[in-house]
């Protein structure tokens, strides 16, 4: 049976980097289809890694994503591997366990297990105003959070429905 994460990521003491854990706390309200499965993964990187052995065809990352536009702009990556973009795969520290490094670990751990990792993975991810210590998402994040949520929910209708597999990473801002 086909599965879905989508996973909120970030770190609440850090003002906007918790967009991924208040969307994810957002999303575990609503209806969701029932092969969906949303996870408030936090800063439990390797965490993730591991849970997705599990065995998922869609993987949804929801993140603070700094890409120099207006904070509280959305987007949405489809990620089409390990360092991509970035020349390489980057190293895994278990304090600072990005997109990249949770993903590289997951194949590294896939090797060793014959496990599969998921067939699509998507990052939705908000322009942060500030990732200082601070508790609670800034005006303009905060507005973005009922309309990530609004996103991810068309995103998972999108992935109910036969498509073609992507090659390259494709991004799209809202």
């Amino acid at each position: 049976m086909k599965r879905t994460l989508v996973a909120g990521i970030g770190n609440i003491f850090l003002g906007d980097d918790g967009f991924g854990v208040e969307t994810a706390r957002r999303l575990t309200g609503r209806p969701l289809p029932p092969h969906v499965e949303v996870a408030d993964i936090g800063v439990r990187g390797v965490h993730l890694a591991y849970q997705l052995l599990d065995g998922y065809d869609t993987l949804v990352l929801v993140d603070a994503t700094a890409r120099g536009e207006a904070p509280g702009t959305l987007y949405t990556i489809e990620y089409d591997g390990p360092g991509a973009g970035s020349g390489g795969v980057p190293p895994i520290d278990g304090h600072r366990m990005t997109p990249d490094t949770v993903l590289a670990l997951l194949d590294t751990l896939c090797a060793g297990t014959d496990g599969r990792p998921p067939r699509r993975v998507l990052i939705v991810g908000c322009e942060p105003a500030s990732i200082e210590e601070a508790i609670g998402l800034s005006t303009p994040v905060e507005a973005a959070v009922p309309r990530a949520v609004e996103l991810i929910e068309e995103l998972l209708r999108c992935d109910d429905e036969p498509s073609e597999p992507r090659a390259t990473t494709a991004e799209t801002r809202t």
